[in-house]
């Protein structure tokens, strides 16, 4: 495993390297020195030729970067290594500033011959002593090579503007990869003892799922209204073993009572790729009609086949009109600025947006009373709201309730054409 002393281990074996083998190649460098100094300091307090080997850059590896950590087996999840390219800068000086004699260059000669005859890093030249004796290098799964840099006349003017000194013969190496491994502990999945449902194997199902295109009333109005048969259309669909799930988009107050989706089993309808759905009223079936409340819905066909998987379609929208009832009925009459009473099937949930539209006018309710769950008769009892009449001329008004953008049905559909329905209006006197 290579720590973090693994960058100076490398440095470190490049100046033994160039240390042992630059004076036994050229007997005149039999005096030389090589450092690691930052250049603008290599030459303090070093008298005779001199090397100096300094890291000006790391980058991190491409190739490396995106391989599968070798310590992870396939199926596991681990962290890969950090792995780094190192750059450095190697420097050739004379025996004193002067140079006359050139000996600078054959310093350079001398260190970049050594470097080409010996492009890899063997483990043992890696295994150093002091604080570097832990750091891995010698055994990490990719050897250390040594290439030369090319660098032009602008990066070199660069590098050496930066380094604030006077620039002199020097040559770039890559030296790469190191490895540091990370210290993140990697996780490993125990063995598979079953496969699916007593050992059963993956479950297969044959043919498409279920493809909702629309959920449309029985005449053309914007919302459904609880009671009236809604027509299910798509591909695909089938009543065998099939439920439609409703799941309301109201967000209740508090979060923690979270209204339940309800599943409806659907009929065949008249044609083929149609169902035939209706969302139960309060005379019908007064438990289920208590389950639902005014507003937007999602819904999806779920089938269920005995041992296998459930299917769920995609989902589409439905608006759940409130159905109102005025106090008293067809038509109600009250003096401008006078009070109403109107109850709304299904129940309004606490938290949704509640205003009622007198003719062309929106106002609050003053009250909004549900009845309470001890109540013997909760689940029939729908919510009682009560408003002001607004200032407005004398006549008679269709009256709408607002639940959360879903608006009341005012019309009726009774006659040859529609018309607004006297148990909704209020005529103002």
């Amino acid at each position: 495993m290579s720590s973090t002393w693994a960058v100076a281990a490398v440095t470190a074996a490049l100046r033994n390297l160039l240390q042992a083998q630059v004076p036994a190649r050229d007997p005149v460098l039999s005096d030389l020195t090589v450092t690691t100094r930052t250049p603008d300091v290599a030459r303090k307090s070093v008298s005779g030729s001199s090397l100096n080997v300094f890291l000006y850059g790391t980058a991190v590896s491409a190739a490396w970067r995106n391989q599968d950590p070798t310590s992870a087996r396939p199926g596991e999840q681990a962290t890969p290594p950090l792995a780094l390219d190192l750059h450095y800068l190697v420097t050739a000086y004379g025996r004193d500033d002067a140079d006359q004699d050139a000996v600078s260059h054959r310093v350079h000669a001398a260190a970049m011959a050594v470097l080409h005859d010996h492009p890899v890093l063997s483990p043992d030249e890696l295994i150093l002593g002091g604080d570097l004796a832990d750091n891995g290098l010698a055994g990490q799964v990719e050897r250390l090579r040594i290439s030369p840099l090319p660098l032009s006349l602008d990066d070199l003017s660069k590098l050496w503007t930066g380094f604030a000194t006077n620039l002199r013969v020097s040559a770039a190496y890559e030296v790469t990869v190191v490895l540091i491994d990370s210290t993140v502990p990697g996780s490993a999945a125990l063995p598979v003892l079953a496969r699916g449902a007593q050992d059963q194997g993956a479950q297969t199902i044959l043919g498409a799922a279920a493809v909702l295109t629309a959920l449309l009333p029985p005449v053309p109005q914007p919302a459904a209204v609880q009671g009236q048969v809604v027509s299910v259309t798509g591909s695909n669909l089938t009543t065998v073993d099939t439920v439609l799930r409703f799941t309301s988009l109201w967000q209740p107050v508090p979060p923690a009572v979270q209204l339940a989706p309800v599943e409806l089993v659907p009929l065949a309808g008249p044609v083929p790729g149609q169902l035939l759905v209706t969302p139960p009223d309060r005379t019908a079936d007064p438990k289920a009609w208590g389950t639902w409340v005014p507003g937007f819905y999602t819904a999806a066909a779920v089938t269920r086949t005995a041992g296998l998987p459930a299917m769920v379609s995609n989902a589409v929208a439905l608006a759940l009109a409130p159905a109102i009832t005025l106090s008293p009925h067809a038509p109600a009459t009250v003096s401008s600025g006078g009070t109403l009473t109107l109850t709304c099937s299904p129940r309004i949930g606490d938290g949704q947006r509640v205003s009622i539209l007198c003719g062309n006018q929106q106002v609050r309710p003053a009250t909004l009373t549900n009845p309470a769950p001890a109540d013997p008769n909760y689940d029939s009892t729908p919510t009682t709201l009560t408003f002001t009449v607004p200032a407005m001329a004398a006549g008679t008004y269709p009256v709408r309730l607002r639940v959360d953008g879903v608006d009341s049905m005012p019309v009726t559909f009774a006659g040859a054409v529609p018309a607004f329905d006297p148990a909704q209006q209020v005529v103002v006197s």
